[in-house]
């Protein structure tokens, strides 16, 4: 049997910094995808644990979902993220594909690949969105990163997302921003809660854009290690869970998974989460008494909410290099959120 060929496949990369919002962006198009067309996903994660599975899922529609954690996608190129794009197209046959990297992953490289050989013909490389947190273009631990420059550099549509949390003054200073990039932006908005129009998603690509730092990555390994849970078989025992660390780019994240049969006291769970500093990110999916449920925390803030997911309880958590902090802490306390009588079967 041929196999069927693929070709044209709109395609988007949805950047953005630590925290800012892309993954509920994503979520917000899957559930407005048309009924008649099938959308896939590939997320990435900075750390090796895999949440944004969980988190993109949407509420209604069966997208095809697949995640690349440790690391960035920018990091891995060539045969591995080819070959994997290459099995989520003819897995899914998609009407649309939707690629989410990490928040310190650069753009310019990833463009590349899917402009490159062997890509090129089966994707139609759109527009690249960009989300920034207007609140945040005053932090220069972002705004001196070069890779938030290269992301807002190499964006055909700029959106400042979370305005319902800022105030006028960073809107103004956002949009007055925006109006001076050069190339222009093909369109500079704000939204909040990750809503963007899906007719951005459809502007074309812009051909001048270049990386001001297309070597921001050169300089940067990775290191990854296991331990608890993983000397044996790599799988999460109750009460034991599998804890992975992963270092670079600046960062220092660990991730952990847990048994299905731990279930966790969502309020217990959620006082440890808020707690845990200092942290730049911690996003985690949980067996709870009351359901599956994820919890996402950035800038401080803790929101919560019913998830789909049924297969493990996982976290990762991400701070600063020289500035995590205790892990071995941090595990003890999520341990003690477990509720003292738990199931042993999902």
């Amino acid at each position: 049997m041929s196999r069927q060929r693929i070709t044209d496949v709109p395609t988007n990369l949805i950047t953005g910094f630590l925290g800012v919002g892309k993954t509920t962006a994503v979520r917000a198009l899957l559930n407005g995808a048309p009924a008649n067309e099938r959308w896939a996903v590939l997320v990435n994660e900075f750390g090796q644990i895999g949440v944004d599975a969980a988190a993109v899922a949407p509420e209604h529609g069966e997208p095809v979902i697949r995640e690349l954690p440790g690391g960035c996608l920018c990091c891995t190129m060539g045969a591995p993220l080819q070959v994997t794009l290459t099995r989520l197209l003819r897995e899914a046959l998609p009407d649309r594909l939707l690629i989410e990297p990490t928040g310190v992953g650069h753009p310019a490289r990833v463009l590349d690949t899917l402009r490159g050989e062997g890509l090129a013909e089966a994707l139609d490389v759109r527009a690249t969105v960009c989300l920034v947190d207007p609140r945040r273009l005053d932090d220069e631990w972002v705004t001196s990163d070069s890779t938030f420059q290269d992301q807002v550099e190499m964006a055909d549509v700029l959106v400042g997302n979370k305005q319902d949390l800022c105030d006028e003054a960073a809107l103004q200073r956002f949009r007055d921003w925006g109006a001076t990039l050069y190339p222009s932006k093909a369109v500079v908005a704000t939204t909040e809660n990750g809503a963007l129009d899906p007719e951005w998603l459809d502007v074309q690509a812009g051909s001048g854009r270049v990386a001001r730092h297309p070597e921001a990555h050169h300089d940067h390994g990775h290191v990854h290690g296991h331990v608890h849970g993983a000397e044996d078989t790599g799988e999460p025992r109750p009460g034991l869970p599998v804890r992975v660390r992963d270092q670079g780019q600046g960062l220092d994240a660990c991730g952990w998974r847990f048994h299905p049969g731990d279930v966790f006291d969502a309020d217990r769970l959620a006082e440890v989460l808020r707690g845990i500093h200092p942290s730049q990110r911690v996003k985690g999916v949980f067996r709870c008494d009351d359901g599956w449920l994820l919890f996402d925390r950035a800038e401080g803030a803790l929101s919560v909410r019913l998830c789909a997911w049924r297969t493990d309880s996982r976290v990762e958590c991400i701070a600063g290099a020289g500035a995590a902090p205790d892990w071995e802490q941090v595990e003890q306390d999520l341990l003690a959120a477990r509720l003292e009588q738990t199931s042993r079967t999902a």
